[in-house]
C-alpha cells in the first residue's frame, strides 16, 4: 500500500486531527461530527444523515482498520472516525436539526460509547476496522432508541 494512501487512512481515521488531541480523543472526535451532521441533516434531512453514517462507517472500517495496522494498536486512540458514524446513528431519529438535540444526542453517544452497556461490548471482539467501528454504531443505535423515547416524551 503506498505512503499517500496510508496517509489519507490516518487523516480520517482520527477525523483530521481530532483524535490526536491529548486528553479525551473520543470527546474530541465526537465534537468533529456535529459540522458533519448539520450539514447533512440541513442539507437532506434524515436519509442524508442515515447515508452519511453508512458511507462514515464503510470508509471507517477501512482507514481504522490500516492505522491499527500501522500502529500495532487493536483499538487505537486516535482513532475516532468511530464516534463520528456513531454519532450520526445517534441523531437518526431527530427529524429537525436544533442545539438542544445535538446537545441531547451528543452526551448520549458519549455515555453509551464510554459505559459500551451489553451487548455493544461483545461488538468490540470483531476483527480490525469492524470492532473498532461496530461497537461505536451499537452505542448509536442505542443512543437513537433513548433520543427517541426522549422526543416521544416531549424532552
Amino acid at each position: 500500500m503506498s505512503r499517500a494512501v496510508r496517509a489519507v487512512a490516518h487523516v480520517l481515521a482520527t477525523w483530521f486531527g481530532c483524535g490526536r488531541v491529548p486528553v479525551a480523543p473520543g470527546t474530541a472526535g465526537t465534537v468533529g461530527a456535529v459540522p458533519l451532521y448539520l450539514a447533512l441533516a440541513h442539507a437532506g434531512g434524515q436519509g442524508a444523515v442515515a447515508l452519511g453514517a453508512l458511507v462514515v462507517t464503510a470508509v471507517g472500517i477501512w482507514a481504522s482498520s490500516i492505522v491499527a495496522r500501522d500502529l500495532g494498536v487493536k483499538d487505537p486512540q486516535v482513532v475516532v472516525i468511530d464516534e463520528v458514524a456513531g454519532f450520526l446513528v445517534t441523531m437518526l431519529p431527530v427529524a429537525a436539526p436544533s442545539w438542544r438535540a445535538v446537545g441531547i444526542g451528543f452526551v448520549l453517544f458519549r455515555l453509551l460509547d464510554s459505559l459500551k452497556p451489553w451487548p455493544v461490548r461483545l461488538l468490540e471482539r470483531l476483527p480490525g476496522g469492524w470492532g473498532i467501528l461496530l461497537d461505536d454504531l451499537g452505542a448509536g443505535v442505542l443512543g437513537a432508541a433513548a433520543l427517541a423515547v426522549l422526543q416521544a416524551a416531549g424532552i
